[in-house]
């Protein structure tokens, strides 16, 4: 069985806080997170997708950004901060990107070049003055092909990769542009930097108390002027527990809450509050360690595994709030490929599997699995863990996991299975963003990725995938990336390089006060069009 360590710590403090919160004007809107914690204000959030969904691309913009207009469709890149970027076609490890004229950080100054390169430089230069480890952490391995940078000209930036990549551009989206004068203004000091943080995007922090709330108010001057927030303020309440984050939501105290708990979504639209999903380019898994020692290095208990998981009963558990896993991408998406391996309930197969390794219900596999209380993308985790470990305990594999909060599960993932923090962990449940190549394969699979160059969290090294990796990197016509990107995950399938689960369908749940908001098919989410009524 599981028990949440810290379950119900801090619920009656937090309703009382709640209890006592004044009551906010008709233009207020205030969301109860899944984090435990503000996410991190000065430019790489921590605190997992949530962190850049709520504190990333509401107060900051990447060069590059996110479509997030439409609920019908996936999302693609569009133009943020630079209006346009190019490969060198007679030099393919050669990018330039063009900067949008007239951009001013909330501060008051300039966008340039240079704040472009003071931005790289604070996340890749240990030496330079403005390198800041806290977002490093967050930010390095987001652009692992980043070899070097310049800028031009005020307007024009160079980016130069170790080798030809194509996928870089997606990279590239990951850094948020935070202000160097803010930065010189309050002594280059990170911490102070983060109480009044200074990006260019839609929302001003305004307000911060750490584990309490943040305060985010319009930019009126944002150059999007169609992303103005409508709003006059939007307030983040760190909710980690899904009891508390209902009863909130339910007295009226926060006006949406993210994943809210399956099991009380009926009463919660019998109360007259909407429940509001999508499907979205994540997925849920265990990413399994390939370390010598590990049960999972046999691919027989790999394949076993994943055949043990009822994933129809687990989405009655979820009151239909899923879709079950066939691989690690959805079999909609144009890298699906076909893969030999049919991932599907069977449990006498599995055991079947296992007896060819050596193992049984008497004599059963033992594995320890990290996992998280709560947090962002990570849906229902202790309830949807347990229920596998009974799936799993049923044909002969014995789990116990290892608990931890979200953010302390991060780092245990970019710290690698062989570190000491993992605490003998053999695999651990984590929910990918999976909407481009880059974050959907190459950093969990290439060899060079491994920790603390990447995030290949299992240490999974094999020369084949490097190959179609590579091929996959350095193709840049766009139908043919797909053909080599449907190899890759038929192999991902048919060597079950993880227990595939479920995709998540980030269900949220909100007062019929909310309207404008339109639930894109993305990690990250427009808060602009959103109004109360």
């Amino acid at each position: 069985m599981i028990f949440a360590k810290k379950a119900v710590l801090g619920t009656v403090a937090l309703l009382a806080s709640l209890a006592v919160t004044p009551v906010l004007a008709q233009g207020t809107l205030r969301i109860g997170m899944t984090a435990s914690d503000i996410p991190l204000t000065t430019g790489q959030t921590d605190q997992g997708g949530e962190g850049m969904r709520f504190m990333g691309y509401t107060v900051y913009d990447g060069l590059i950004n996110w479509d997030l207009s439409s609920a019908d469709k996936a999302s693609g890149l569009v133009p943020g901060l630079a209006t346009s970027w190019e490969v060198d076609k007679a030099d393919p490890t050669r990018w330039v990107f063009k900067l949008r004229d007239g951009v001013k950080f909330h501060d008051g100054s300039d966008f340039t070049a240079d704040a472009v390169i003071w931005n790289i430089e604070k996340l890749l230069n240990d030496k330079s003055p403005q390198y800041d480890s806290k977002q490093a952490a967050q930010g390095r391995s987001r652009i692992p092909a980043v070899a070097s940078y310049k800028a031009l000209d005020p307007k024009t930036v160079e980016i130069r990769t170790k080798t030809p990549d194509a996928f870089l551009p997606y990279q590239i989206s990951w850094v948020m542009m935070s202000s160097p004068a803010q930065w010189e203004k309050l002594g280059k000091d990170w911490n102070k930097f983060a109480q009044t943080p200074s990006g260019t995007g839609p929302w001003k922090v305004t307000a911060f108390q750490p584990q309490t709330r943040a305060e985010l108010s319009p930019n009126k001057d944002y150059w999007d002027k169609a992303r103005v927030p409508k709003l006059d303020k939007m307030v983040l309440l760190p909710i980690p527990e899904t009891a508390t984050r209902t009863a909130a939501l339910r007295s009226g105290q926060v006006d949406w809450i993210e994943s809210p708990s399956p099991d009380a979504v009926p009463s919660l639209e019998k109360a007259g509050l909407k429940i509001v999903s999508n499907a979205y380019p994540h997925n849920w898994t265990w990413h399994l360690s390939m370390v010598e020692g590990s049960p999972w290095t046999d691919i027989r208990v790999r394949k076993a595994a994943n055949l043990a998981v009822d994933r129809d009963g687990l989405k009655v558990l979820l009151n239909g709030l899923m879709i079950p896993a066939k691989g690690f991408v959805t079999p909609g998406s144009p890298w699906f490929g076909k893969p030999t391996f049919d991932v599907k309930f069977d449990p006498e197969a599995a055991k079947k599997l296992l007896a060819e390794a050596g193992f049984s219900k008497a004599k059963p596999v033992t594995a320890k699995i990290l996992i998280s209380s709560s947090g962002s993308g990570q849906m229902q985790p202790l309830a949807m863990n347990e229920y596998i470990q009974q799936n799993l305990a049923d044909v002969g594999i014995k789990v116990e996991f290892e608990v931890a909060e979200w953010n302390t599960l991060i780092n245990l993932w970019r710290a690698g299975a062989k570190s000491d923090l993992a605490k003998g962990g053999n695999g651990i449940n984590f929910t990918y963003f999976i909407q481009d190549p880059f974050t959907a394969f190459i950093r969990h699979l290439d060899s060079k990725l491994v920790a603390p160059n990447g995030t290949n969290w299992g240490y999974y090294q094999n020369p084949e995938m490097d190959a179609l990796l590579e091929k996959a990197r350095t193709t840049f016509d766009a139908r043919e990336q797909d053909a080599v990107l449907q190899k890759i995950h038929e192999k991902i399938v048919n060597d079950a390089l993880f227990l595939f689960v479920t995709h998540d369908v980030a269900p949220r749940a909100m007062s019929p006060k909310v309207t404008g908001f339109v639930q894109a098919q993305n990690w990250f989410q427009d808060f602009s069009p959103i109004t109360m009524k």
